[in-house]
């Protein structure tokens, strides 16, 4: 059975606008782009995946509930703008400011791999031809974890020095086609 690439990306930051704890569709603002990456994305077999932390369930900010709806509206624009999502994979949980059953480290959050791994798993995928992106160094270094072969930061702004190193840094997510392109090119090699 054929292995296949994927596109992970981080959802507040990358997906849409971050505008801390947004869990109604009225919040959101997709970022300039994300459907024209995710197009090009898909037409070069690319499996879509969404990897997110979502600590504001665990903090009380908003319910599983609040975010299954929203995740539910998000997959369905992403339908109508043809590049469908395979799978949206969050974490819940906080090792600190969690509250009750959402205390906990968990290998899902950010920087661990666990989402990117249960992806890996369930949809059978080739990590090392896949391309990750997303806006904070704990995103690349869950990549980094997972063995995604490339994984890139999308940072408007400058942020704080990091022993992380992605593979590239990009102002816009026009910039990552290119990555798309070359990491399929990688496959068939």
């Amino acid at each position: 059975m054929n292995r296949h690439r994927a596109l992970f990306l981080d959802r507040d930051g990358v997906v849409n606008q971050d505008r801390k704890y947004v869990y109604r569709p009225e919040q959101i603002e997709f970022v300039e782009g994300i459907f024209d990456l995710c197009r090009h994305a898909r037409q070069l077999s690319n499996l879509l995946f969404i990897v997110t932390n979502q600590s504001g369930i665990g903090r009380g900010y908003y319910t599983e509930a609040d975010f299954y709806q929203l995740t539910g509206w998000m997959l369905s624009v992403f339908e109508e703008q043809a590049c469908p999502i395979d799978q949206v994979y969050y974490c819940p949980y906080h090792p600190t400011a969690g509250i009750g059953k959402y205390q906990r480290e968990s290998n899902w959050r950010k920087p661990q791999p666990g989402m990117i791994l249960a992806a890996a798993q369930a949809f059978n995928l080739d990590l090392s031809s896949s391309v990750l992106v997303g806006d904070q160094y704990r995103d690349i270094a869950a990549g980094q974890a997972a063995g995604v072969g490339c994984n890139i930061l999308y940072a408007r702004a400058a942020l704080p020095a990091s022993d992380v190193v992605p593979t590239a840094t990009v102002a816009g997510l026009t910039d990552i086609q290119n990555y798309l392109t070359d990491a399929a090119n990688w496959a068939t090699k």
